[in-house]
């Protein structure tokens, strides 16, 4: 027997049923959203992992190409590593989720969210977050919920909730907003350069939306909700604190943190580390605990300063950004490359310029999307902290980074028309000490600039923390934070956008929600940083972009013909085509409807290439003058080629003004010549002359 629960949202039906399915899964929801279909299950190991000091929280969301009615791409047919936008959708689901959760379990907790079938009126992805949320707060896994999650859209100045695909990629804004049942836990936004003001109307809108779904959660989990079970508490002793404190007393952790150079602080809490390790050496219970009771002792440290005292570890002031520096080509040969600079934190972007075809081709649920022709990648290596380790694929917080950077720069990005080229961003972590994404914003931007990428505007970005106290009003907003402050602070809020408006958003963290002033003075704070940022630093390095690629990038020129004659510029097996490429030392891509791309490094082969589509899909006129070249010669005349695949046909009696008895008396294979088109014979052929050409050409 199971149990059906519905409610409306943004005017749509949205069903759960609880116990239908996945019944050994410690909570599962099984969601409808209109036709949308997402199974959302939660489950959690017996005991806690062993030797670890976090927690082991895994959120998939999985898209199931059956779902839209597709066999998957590839060899096997089989879905494969997950899709950039599955990646994405899970880290939404996880960052809201992971802070409501206690801080001292360590069992390990999956949170899958299966896709079934898709409606194009209603995204799978809310489906999943909700589910996700609803399977967890009936489950007997601690959780401090239930959270919901809105998205909003905005097209023509109006505010869509949950709005279809077609809305959500076509607006001016993409917001998801998560929420308690007081505060607002995680916002994630991308947009069309919207204001402030706007902005913060539509997160607690959403906001609104969401409470109303967590008084219908709470409706289930009181019918429905199973006991939440015991577990071992992973916290430190307060007696071990204690006994650290009369090793190493408050004021020389202090001393050992409050530094700007990172390097220098992890020297210092290394050796206290080791004092302590030494110290504790034979006390088996307490020993095993020492790394995480300095991380512990550090973290209530560097708090306490900052809120009570308002000293941030390198002294700077709340609202004060570290040094700041930007280059541009620092790379040769590459089409475009910047490198910004923000403290400890250096971040360079790589531009690559190609045609259009070699944009990514993405098989998803998203019907709207087929090809990427923007493409934004990060790369976090070990080195960029002082560590060792072996280089892997990017990992979800590489992904994460790219996207919210792709997803910044996405507005500004001139059309398809106004600059057909294909977009790769690289950008590479140097140096980290906190907030790289929004550093590879701002080198983005230069890099875009100096490759000559005629962008609309340019964008900065900044992220602000927070260290909270005891009550809502007991906080601090600090501007620009480095690494030490995002580990042990509560929030960080980055903002990337234009002089005019915001363009993205990412908030995460690590407390239960955000009162609206602490929202609003962040995006405040933010958006004052991003002024400097941009005035200050970023314009007086490249104040426009270049007016054209550089001489490493492909030129690129587009012209259309009639789709009937794509054939003929193919040739048959290709022939004609490839010969075009190798002759011209261009690429050639053409679409179903005769839009032709031609590109490549050498402007001349491009306008021969262009030249000799031209003759090819063109007919002859009567009195039309050509070049050509001798490709075949016979006993009644000779066949000249104008193009690829292009040919005409030259009768003897047309080659010289005197007689000749022989084609070879008078033209050899390869001679290039000049002919005149006399029309179309009685079989409907064109004939060419030589001897009726004029002196003058």
């Amino acid at each position: 027997m199971y149990k059906t629960y519905s409610m409306e949202i943004a005017g749509k039906t949205l069903t759960v049923d609880i116990g239908r399915v996945a019944a050994q899964a410690n909570g599962a929801a099984f969601m409808h959203y209109g036709d949308t279909t997402v199974l959302c299950t939660a489950t959690a190991s017996d005991k806690p992992r062993e030797g670890i000091d976090f927690f082991p929280l895994s959120v998939d969301f999985e898209e199931k190409m059956y779902a839209v009615g597709k066999i998957p791409g590839g060899f096997n047919k089989r879905e494969g590593r997950p899709s950039l936008n599955a990646v994405l959708t899970s880290r939404v689901i996880d960052r809201p989720m992971r802070p409501l959760f206690p801080k001292d379990y360590r069992n390990d907790v999956t949170l899958n969210c299966l896709v079934m079938s898709v409606d194009p009126l209603c995204r799978p992805e809310i489906v999943a977050m909700l589910g996700a949320s609803i399977a967890t707060s009936i489950s007997d896994i601690p959780f401090d919920g239930p959270c919901a999650m809105t998205q909003v859209g905005m097209v023509d100045g109006k505010f869509i909730f949950n709005p279809s695909q077609k809305e959500w990629d076509e607006g001016d804004l993409r917001l998801t907003v998560a929420s308690t049942g007081e505060k607002v836990i995680m916002i994630e936004a991308g947009a069309n350069e919207i204001t402030d003001d706007v902005m913060i109307d539509a997160i607690y809108k959403a906001h609104d939306v969401n409470l109303r779904i967590i008084d219908f959660i709470n409706q289930i989990v009181e019918e429905v909700g199973k006991p939440k079970h015991g577990y071992d508490s992973a916290s430190i002793p307060e007696a071990l604190f204690e006994e650290i404190k009369k090793i190493v007393p408050p004021e020389e952790m202090e001393r050992a943190v409050f530094t700007d150079e990172k390097q220098v602080r992890d020297e210092n809490i290394r050796s206290i580390t080791d004092r302590l390790e030494e110290a504790f050496a034979d006390n088996e219970e307490y020993l095993p605990l020492i790394s995480e009771a300095v991380y512990q002792y550090q973290k209530k440290t560097v708090r306490k300063m900052i809120l009570k005292d308002h000293k941030r570890p390198d002294g700077r002031a709340v609202d004060e950004i570290r040094p700041l520096a930007a280059e541009v080509d620092i790379i040769p040969r590459v089409h475009g490359s910047a490198m910004f600079t923000r403290g400890q934190t250096q971040i360079c972007t790589v531009t690559t310029l190609a045609p259009i075809s070699e944009g990514q081709r993405v098989d998803g649920l998203d019907p709207n999307v087929t090809v990427r022709r923007y493409m934004h990648q990060y790369n976090f290596p070990s080195y960029s902290v002082g560590e060792t380790k072996p280089s892997r694929s990017p990992g979800r917080r590489e992904l994460g980074h790219g996207a919210l950077a792709e997803r910044a720069l996405l507005p500004v990005i001139p059309s398809e028309d106004e600059f057909p080229y294909a977009l790769r961003l690289v950008s590479e972590t140097f140096e980290s000490n906190g907030s790289t994404s929004q550093a590879s914003v701002c080198a983005s931007t230069l890099s875009l600039m100096a490759a000559g990428v005629p962008i609309k505007k340019p964008v900065a970005g900044i992220s602000c923390g927070l260290v909270t106290g005891d009550t809502d009003d007991d906080y601090l907003v600090l501007t620009d934070i480095q690494g030490l402050e995002d580990f042990f602070g509560d929030m960080d809020f980055k903002v990337a956008g234009t002089k005019d408006g915001i363009t993205a958003i990412q908030m995460d963290i690590k407390i239960h929600g955000l009162t609206r002033p602490i929202v609003e003075e962040a995006i405040k704070r933010t958006h004052e940083a991003r002024d400097y940022i941009l005035n200050e630093i970023m314009l007086p390095c490249i104040d426009r972009p270049r007016d054209s690629v550089n001489e490493y990038a492909p030129k690129i020129k587009n012209i259309t013909i009639d789709p009937s004659k794509i054939g003929d510029v193919v040739g048959q097996r290709g022939k004609t085509i490839n010969t075009l490429v190798e002759q011209c030392g261009v690429k050639i891509d053409i679409t179903d409807d005769g839009f032709v791309s031609v590109s490549g490094t050498d402007s001349a082969g491009i306008d021969e290439a262009l030249r000799l589509i031209n003759i090819i899909v063109s007919d002859f006129e009567k009195g039309q003058i050509m070049d050509g070249t001798v490709v075949s010669i016979k006993e009644f005349g000779a066949f000249v080629e104008f193009a690829p695949g292009k040919e005409g046909m030259i009768h003897i009696s047309k080659i010289a003004r005197n007689r000749i008895n022989h084609v070879e008396d008078v033209l050899t294979l390869g001679d290039k010549v000049k002919v005149i088109c006399l029309g179309k014979d009685k079989m409907g052929r064109y004939s060419f002359s030589m001897k009726d050409v004029k002196q003058d050409y």
